[in-house]
């Protein structure tokens, strides 16, 4: 198996992927990740340029959009959403599962109180014990918009991390935590963060991926 080559999208429109020579710029390209806030058409550009599988999680801003017959939707059109799934994609032989929004801090849609990430988390459980007898792996890649507890995340109600995130990592080992949510306004601030068996990334703009065939971060 060749090594797995991704490219991660959230938070910020990036002129070098919104762009007629993303082809050039990104070749080889296995599967597109978006990690949230990002409006529908630049994802929809980047699957059509591309035309790569892309799952995504939501935000917790959310673009509508209204399309020729002024239906509003609230998904980009041709990608794959994760929230509250657990995928295995065979052409790729990687397990993904992921969890939209971020923490509560007002009444915003896509937003959560700690307990129901929880619930949400919880929920996934069985088929991530499915996968350990089928596969012979709970996860290779947990993709959310929020950052985990005590990783990356900040003091603030709005991005403070979530504490089932950084269970489920620790309990089931994904290779990769991949979010956003966390804006790198400080060159400074921490953006990869190995946390036991599993890789963070804080996927703010864009970042390259690439996975060895047992799945770990050849370079990011």
């Amino acid at each position: 198996m060749n090594p797995l080559k991704l490219l991660c999208l959230s938070d910020l429109e990036v002129p070098a992927v919104y762009n007629h020579r993303i082809r050039e710029r990104f070749p080889g390209l296995d599967a597109i990740i978006s990690c949230g806030d990002l409006p529908w058409d630049y994802l929809e550009f980047v699957i059509s340029m591309l035309d790569t599988p892309l799952y995504y999680v939501q935000g917790n801003h959310v673009f509508d959009i209204a399309d020729r017959d002024g239906e509003v939707r609230q998904h980009p059109d041709g990608a794959i959403n994760l929230h509250r799934k657990v995928i295995y994609d065979p052409q790729l032989d990687l397990i993904l599962a992921g969890v939209e929004g971020s923490l509560r801090y007002n009444q915003g849609a896509f937003q959560y109180t700690q307990a129901q990430m929880w619930q949400i988390v919880l929920s996934l459980v069985p088929q991530l014990m499915l996968n350990k007898m089928r596969y012979g792996r709970y996860l290779d890649i947990f993709v959310t918009h929020a950052a985990p507890a005590g990783i990356h995340d900040e003091d603030d109600p709005a991005h403070q991390g979530v504490e089932a995130f950084l269970w489920l990592i620790e309990t089931f080992s994904p290779k990769l935590h991949l979010h956003g949510h966390i804006h790198l306004y400080n060159p400074l601030k921490a953006r990869d963060t190995q946390h036991k068996n599993t890789r963070v990334i804080n996927c703010y703009g864009h970042r390259q991926i690439t996975l060895s065939p047992d799945y770990s971060v050849v370079s990011a």
